[in-house]
């Protein structure tokens, strides 16, 4: 018969191959930092630099698969979907320098 630590090691090893115990640490992280959070003191609306660095940084970690990482910094109050939604390539006035 397994012990239970042996029970939770393969649990945990099965969580980590799925992927599951990521998001799910990743989840919980965003919610701490959620409660934390003051909403009593207003956030200064982004730059439009700023709003470009967030949004290139992103980008970096959707593409390189940190999606758990990601859903962290998306889940902070300074990525606001509507701020999201209104960027595009014309609105950051950048040209695309590689051709891929």
């Amino acid at each position: 018969m397994a012990t239970v630590a042996e029970l939770k090691a393969v649990l945990k090893d099965t969580l980590e191959k799925k992927g599951v115990l990521g998001h799910l640490k990743a989840r919980i992280r965003a919610e701490v930092f959620s409660a934390l959070d003051d909403d009593r003191e207003p956030r200064p609306s982004l730059s439009h630099e700023n709003l470009l660095i967030n949004e290139l940084i992103r980008e970096y970690l959707e593409f390189n698969k940190y999606k758990y990482t990601a859903s962290v910094l998306i889940a902070d109050e300074h990525l606001r979907k509507e701020e999201r939604k209104s960027t595009n390539i014309e609105d950051l006035h950048v040209s695309q320098a590689v051709n891929r």
